[in-house]
């Protein structure tokens, strides 16, 4: 083989090591921007789903706070119709919370 050749071969090894260099950076690049493209749509996907359930949450307590109202309400009215019934109701329910919580002697 002759010097020349040899210098040949040499010059088509750095150049096919320039090559593979360049193409390394492309693939690494294209992986960083994959992969930063997926995060940010998990982070989308969670911050969608998070907001939901803090909605349905929200939305859950504010139909249990009108229900508790709403019963309240209800109760109130009971009584002012009839107030005898809500005082008997009152005192067994008084009796009864005293005969299970006394002690046995």
């Amino acid at each position: 083989m002759t010097t020349d050749k040899v210098y040949q071969s040499i010059s088509d090894f750095g150049e096919e090591l320039a090559s593979l260099r360049d193409d390394v950076a492309k693939l690494t690049s294209s992986i960083t921007d994959l992969v930063r493209n997926q995060a940010s749509s998990a982070a989308t996907t969670v911050a969608d789903s998070v907001d939901q359930a803090r909605q349905k949450v929200s939305d859950t307590a504010s139909d249990a706070q009108y229900r508790v109202k709403s019963a309240a309400s209800e109760i109130e009215a009971s009584i002012e119709r009839n107030p005898l019934s809500a005082v008997m109701i009152a005192l067994v329910a008084g009796l009864l919370v005293g005969l299970f919580t006394r002690t046995a002697r």
